[in-house]
């Protein structure tokens, strides 16, 4: 199992019609094959500057590159994520044992 995360912060204010935009483009992803429990969250820690993150798994390292080089997931970073993401930080994990 692979748990594949992202916190991230965007370029626009909150709320906004571009943040609404993004999200909406982000669900998206939920779909792409291999792709099991998608969250999109509201990071509430004061320890970091980050405010949200995504998260989901993936059975294995191959349902996991298919993901990363699915064209929804190209697009979405092509079209969405340059534009709108301000910084981010990916963990990736795996089960020590």
């Amino acid at each position: 199992m692979i748990r594949h995360t992202v916190v991230f912060t965007l370029k626009g204010p909150k709320a906004s019609p571009e943040e609404h935009d993004f999200f909406r483009a982000v669900t998206k992803l939920a779909s792409i094959p291999g792709v099991q429990k998608f969250e999109c969250l509201k990071q509430i820690s004061a320890k970091n500057d980050f405010d949200y993150g995504l998260s989901m798994e993936f059975d294995n390292a191959r349902l996991y590159a298919n993901y990363t080089n699915h064209p929804d997931h190209v697009y979405l970073v092509q079209a969405y994520w340059i534009k709108y993401v301000k910084a981010f930080l990916e963990i990736d994990y795996e089960p020590l044992s």
